[in-house]
Protein backbone atom coordinates (compact mmCIF):
# COMPACT_ATOMS: atom_id res chain seq x y z
CA UNK A 1 0.00 0.00 0.00
CA UNK A 2 1.41 3.39 -1.01
CA UNK A 3 1.38 5.98 1.72
CA UNK A 4 0.17 9.53 1.12
CA UNK A 5 2.28 12.63 1.76
CA UNK A 6 0.80 13.25 5.20
CA UNK A 7 1.28 9.65 6.26
CA UNK A 8 4.88 9.69 5.00
CA UNK A 9 5.51 12.81 7.07
CA UNK A 10 4.03 11.11 10.14
CA UNK A 11 6.20 8.06 9.46
CA UNK A 12 9.31 10.26 9.25
CA UNK A 13 8.39 11.94 12.54
CA UNK A 14 7.88 8.56 14.20
CA UNK A 15 11.20 7.25 12.86
CA UNK A 16 12.96 10.33 14.28
CA UNK A 17 11.27 9.82 17.64
CA UNK A 18 12.26 6.16 17.75
CA UNK A 19 15.85 7.15 16.88
CA UNK A 20 15.95 9.82 19.62
CA UNK A 21 14.52 7.42 22.18
CA UNK A 22 17.00 4.66 21.24
CA UNK A 23 19.92 7.08 21.51
CA UNK A 24 18.68 8.23 24.91
CA UNK A 25 18.33 4.61 26.05
CA UNK A 26 21.87 3.80 24.89
CA UNK A 27 23.22 6.78 26.82
CA UNK A 28 21.19 5.72 29.86
CA UNK A 29 22.85 2.29 29.61
CA UNK A 30 26.28 3.96 29.34
CA UNK A 31 25.47 6.00 32.47
CA UNK A 32 24.90 2.73 34.35
CA UNK A 33 27.99 1.03 32.88
CA UNK A 34 30.19 3.89 34.07
CA UNK A 35 28.45 3.86 37.44
CA UNK A 36 28.97 0.10 37.79
CA UNK A 37 32.61 0.16 36.65
CA UNK A 38 33.76 2.70 39.26
CA UNK A 39 34.01 0.42 42.34
CA UNK A 40 36.09 -2.23 40.54
CA UNK A 41 39.70 -2.53 41.71
CA UNK A 42 41.27 -2.07 38.27
CA UNK A 43 39.08 0.93 37.33
CA UNK A 44 40.66 4.16 36.09
CA UNK A 45 38.67 6.37 38.46
CA UNK A 46 39.75 9.71 36.96
CA UNK A 47 38.77 8.64 33.45
CA UNK A 48 35.43 7.24 34.68
CA UNK A 49 34.67 10.50 36.53
CA UNK A 50 35.32 12.44 33.32
CA UNK A 51 33.11 10.11 31.26
CA UNK A 52 30.44 10.26 33.97
CA UNK A 53 30.25 14.05 33.86
CA UNK A 54 30.08 14.01 30.05
CA UNK A 55 27.27 11.43 29.92
CA UNK A 56 25.32 13.33 32.59
CA UNK A 57 25.48 16.50 30.48
CA UNK A 58 24.49 14.62 27.35
CA UNK A 59 21.55 12.96 29.12
CA UNK A 60 20.30 16.32 30.37
CA UNK A 61 20.38 17.82 26.85
CA UNK A 62 18.84 14.74 25.23
CA UNK A 63 16.13 14.51 27.88
CA UNK A 64 14.89 18.01 27.17
CA UNK A 65 14.83 17.43 23.40
CA UNK A 66 13.17 14.05 23.84
CA UNK A 67 10.46 15.40 26.15
CA UNK A 68 9.71 18.35 23.84
CA UNK A 69 9.68 16.14 20.74
CA UNK A 70 7.61 13.25 22.09
CA UNK A 71 5.01 15.41 23.86
CA UNK A 72 1.98 13.14 24.42
CA UNK A 73 4.06 10.01 23.77
CA UNK A 74 6.53 10.94 26.51
CA UNK A 75 6.17 8.31 29.22
CA UNK A 76 9.59 8.32 30.83
CA UNK A 77 9.84 8.16 34.62
CA UNK A 78 9.66 11.69 36.02
CA UNK A 79 12.36 10.80 38.57
CA UNK A 80 14.94 10.22 35.82
CA UNK A 81 16.42 13.71 35.89
CA UNK A 82 16.51 13.64 39.69
CA UNK A 83 18.75 10.58 39.39
CA UNK A 84 21.07 12.41 36.98
CA UNK A 85 21.18 15.66 38.91
CA UNK A 86 21.53 13.92 42.28
CA UNK A 87 24.51 11.89 41.13
CA UNK A 88 27.04 14.69 41.50
CA UNK A 89 30.13 12.49 41.12
CA UNK A 90 31.02 8.83 41.24
CA UNK A 91 33.15 9.42 44.31
CA UNK A 92 30.19 10.99 46.15
CA UNK A 93 27.87 8.16 45.11
CA UNK A 94 30.18 5.46 46.41
CA UNK A 95 30.88 7.41 49.61
CA UNK A 96 27.21 6.84 50.51
CA UNK A 97 25.79 3.83 52.29
CA UNK A 98 25.15 0.54 50.50
CA UNK A 99 21.41 1.18 50.92
CA UNK A 100 21.67 4.52 49.07
CA UNK A 101 23.59 2.88 46.24
CA UNK A 102 20.98 0.10 45.94
CA UNK A 103 18.22 2.73 45.92
CA UNK A 104 19.99 4.58 43.10
CA UNK A 105 20.31 1.33 41.12
CA UNK A 106 16.61 0.54 41.66
CA UNK A 107 15.62 4.02 40.48
CA UNK A 108 17.90 3.63 37.46
CA UNK A 109 16.16 0.34 36.56
CA UNK A 110 12.70 1.89 36.98
CA UNK A 111 13.69 4.72 34.61
CA UNK A 112 15.20 2.20 32.17
CA UNK A 113 11.92 0.27 32.07
CA UNK A 114 9.97 3.47 31.41
CA UNK A 115 12.34 4.39 28.54
CA UNK A 116 11.77 0.93 27.06
CA UNK A 117 7.99 1.28 27.42
CA UNK A 118 8.11 4.63 25.63
CA UNK A 119 10.27 3.15 22.90
CA UNK A 120 7.79 0.27 22.55
CA UNK A 121 4.86 2.67 22.11
CA UNK A 122 6.77 4.65 19.48
CA UNK A 123 7.91 1.52 17.66
CA UNK A 124 4.33 0.20 17.61
CA UNK A 125 3.02 3.47 16.19
CA UNK A 126 5.73 3.44 13.53
CA UNK A 127 4.89 -0.14 12.54
CA UNK A 128 1.19 0.69 12.30
CA UNK A 129 1.96 3.80 10.23
CA UNK A 130 4.15 1.74 7.88
CA UNK A 131 1.19 -0.63 7.42
CA UNK A 132 -0.96 2.30 6.30
CA UNK A 133 -2.91 2.97 9.50
CA UNK A 134 -3.54 6.63 10.11
CA UNK A 135 -1.61 7.67 13.19
CA UNK A 136 -1.84 11.04 14.89
CA UNK A 137 1.31 12.63 16.29
CA UNK A 138 1.84 16.10 17.66
CA UNK A 139 4.68 17.86 15.91
CA UNK A 140 7.28 19.67 17.98
CA UNK A 141 5.45 22.99 17.56
CA UNK A 142 2.29 21.52 19.10
CA UNK A 143 0.29 21.38 15.87
CA UNK A 144 -1.20 18.29 14.33
CA UNK A 145 1.22 16.12 12.42
CA UNK A 146 -1.13 14.91 9.72
CA UNK A 147 -1.98 11.31 9.20
CA UNK A 148 -5.18 10.86 11.13
CA UNK A 149 -5.57 14.21 12.85
CA UNK A 150 -7.04 17.50 11.75
CA UNK A 151 -9.32 18.20 8.82
CA UNK A 152 -8.45 18.34 5.19
CA UNK A 153 -9.04 21.56 3.27
CA UNK A 154 -11.99 19.93 1.46
CA UNK A 155 -13.65 18.95 4.73
CA UNK A 156 -13.25 22.48 6.10
CA UNK A 157 -14.77 23.92 2.92
CA UNK A 158 -17.78 21.55 3.15
CA UNK A 159 -18.36 22.48 6.79
CA UNK A 160 -18.31 26.18 5.92
CA UNK A 161 -20.83 25.64 3.10
CA UNK A 162 -23.17 23.71 5.42
CA UNK A 163 -22.88 26.44 8.08
CA UNK A 164 -23.70 29.17 5.52
CA UNK A 165 -26.76 27.24 4.30
CA UNK A 166 -27.91 26.68 7.89
CA UNK A 167 -27.43 30.41 8.56
CA UNK A 168 -29.58 31.31 5.55
CA UNK A 169 -32.28 28.86 6.64
CA UNK A 170 -32.19 30.24 10.18
CA UNK A 171 -32.54 33.79 8.81
CA UNK A 172 -35.47 32.65 6.64
CA UNK A 173 -37.38 31.38 9.64
CA UNK A 174 -36.28 33.77 12.38
CA UNK A 175 -36.47 37.16 10.62
CA UNK A 176 -40.18 38.00 10.05
CA UNK A 177 -39.95 40.01 6.77
CA UNK A 178 -37.76 37.34 5.14
CA UNK A 179 -39.97 34.53 6.49
CA UNK A 180 -43.13 36.22 5.12
CA UNK A 181 -41.50 36.70 1.74
CA UNK A 182 -40.66 32.95 1.45
CA UNK A 183 -44.05 31.85 2.82
CA UNK A 184 -45.79 34.06 0.23
CA UNK A 185 -43.56 32.68 -2.56
CA UNK A 186 -44.29 29.13 -1.41
CA UNK A 187 -48.09 29.79 -1.42
CA UNK A 188 -47.93 31.35 -4.89
CA UNK A 189 -46.24 28.19 -6.24
CA UNK A 190 -49.00 25.89 -5.02
CA UNK A 191 -52.03 28.05 -5.94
Amino acid sequence: MALGKKQLKVLQQLERRVELCREFMNDWLLFNQILSAYPKADANKAQLESQFLKIKSKLAREHRVLRDTLQADYGIDGNLMNIVSGATSLENIYAQSEVSIKKLQTEWHRAFISINETLGVLDDKRTRAEAGEKIFVMDASGGGGGGGGGMSAGTKKNIIIVLVILGILAAMFLIPPIREMYVKAFRDIFQ
